[in-house]
């Protein structure tokens, strides 16, 4: 079995974002203070850096809106690749979570 890396915070909840469905960049960073209880800010340069870079890894991309408002926005979801990657880190996390309950 391929030992997964740790995921940032970012890259997690921007993965996670987007598991319920295409987004924009500030909606991804709304959407992460929500989830986390306000414990997780992703600033736009965190945020603009992590798309780009998962882009490179192809766990997310870049679509067109058609709807009104949203044209001019770039809106970002997940791919196979990108819900495969979640699920990994999910995975080790529980694990890990299980790890704590044993002390």
């Amino acid at each position: 079995m391929k030992k997964s890396e740790p995921m940032s915070e970012s890259y997690y909840y921007i993965l996670l974002c987007l598991s319920k469905g295409p987004n924009h960049g500030y909606g991804i960073m709304q959407m992460t203070e929500k989830l986390s209880g306000g414990e997780v800010t992703i600033g736009s340069g965190t945020m603009y850096g992590a798309t780009g870079n998962m882009m490179k890894k192809g766990w997310i991309q870049e679509i067109i809106s058609n709807e009104p408002g949203l044209e001019r926005k770039r809106l970002y979801t997940l791919t196979e690749s990108g819900r495969e990657a979640l699920r990994a880190e999910i995975s080790r996390l529980k694990r890990m979570l299980a790890n704590t309950e044993e002390v």
